[in-house]
């Protein structure tokens, strides 16, 4: 089996977690690639970020929202694109050794074209083997209605794309993991599942994520790797320069014999002014994925 398979098969693994008074021994650990997302390079060339994000040590990317091309914004891609766009940036992603993971959709669900867009969103991931697509409700709150019946439509097209579409957490009615889980429980599609944002928690509803991840862990599928400080500043970060324990946050999906993606959305340390050079957001993209690598690697181990 190819890595683009074993991500597919293993992202779209749909299954309750095991007993919780289950043996470590007995349980599969979870498989996390972890993968920088291209955001953080939002101020750079796509092409740039790629590269940075391949020096950094990923094998895994993420694809972002848009790019600073000629002075101009440019989306990864557009919405409007046709799925053999999104096929052709995979190959290149795949010719430099990175394996993308997971693509922002750019859309709520409520929004007026939110149905059209995560359609062609799908069908995009699905043409090049990314495995999951990532939404996400608006801060101010959805129409809870209108997101089921959009969800239960979704939920084939994204089966027939061989794609997880993953709602994470954005503040409003959706603003916790135990909001989303209760969305795609009451959807009850394999591949209509929840991302886990906890700097998102933290940061909209200032609200422990911790306690909140154990109520929806069977539904989680992903990662948006995000840490947020209170003080001195209210401010979200990379991993391990806030407030959130990675080894408490991870701990409750350690062990799912799933393949479960940990994309870093903010690798960027608090306090200080962001990078204005590439290769300082390169040193940061390097730090988060060690210090993911270190949380897993002596989550797992310790388990056993």
């Amino acid at each position: 089996m190819d890595r683009r398979t074993f991500l597919a098969v293993g992202i779209t693994a749909s299954g309750g977690l095991r007993p919780p008074l289950a043996r470590a021994d007995e349980r599969k650990p979870t498989r996390f690639p972890i993968a920088c997302m291209t955001l953080p390079y939002s101020a750079f060339p796509l092409g740039r970020s790629l590269e940075g994000i391949k020096a950094a040590g990923y094998k895994f990317v993420a694809w972002g929202v848009t790019h600073r091309e000629n002075g101009k914004d440019v989306p990864v891609v557009a919405p409007d694109a046709p799925p053999a766009t999104a096929k052709e940036l995979a190959a290149r992603c795949r010719d430099m050794g990175l394996e993308p993971v997971m693509m922002f959709s750019t859309v709520y669900p409520e929004a007026k074209d939110g149905f059209d867009v995560l359609k062609q969103r799908l069908l995009q991931a699905g043409a090049a083997g990314v495995p999951q697509v990532l939404t996400f409700g608006h801060t101010k709150g959805g129409n809870k209605a209108l997101w089921l019946d959009r969800l239960k439509k979704l939920g084939p097209i994204a089966a027939d794309s061989n794609v997880t579409l993953v709602v994470k957490q954005h503040g409003g009615e959706t603003g916790t993991g135990e909001a989303c889980a209760a969305i795609t429980r009451e959807v009850n599609h394999p591949n209509i599942k929840v991302n886990y944002d906890a700097g998102n928690v933290l940061d909209y509803l200032d609200k422990d994520p911790i306690p909140d991840i154990k109520t929806c862990a069977d539904e989680v599928r992903s990662f948006c790797i995000k840490d947020h400080r209170n003080w001195p500043k209210d401010e979200d970060c990379g991993p391990g320069f806030g407030e959130i324990d990675h080894y408490k946050l991870l701990h409750p999906v350690a062990f799912t014999g799933r393949t479960m993606p940990l994309a870093c959305e903010n690798i960027f340390a608090p306090l200080v002014p962001r990078p204005t050079k590439p290769e300082d957001v390169d040193a940061l993209a390097r730090r988060a994925r060690e210090f993911l690598e270190v949380v897993t690697a002596g989550l797992q181990r310790a388990d056993r």
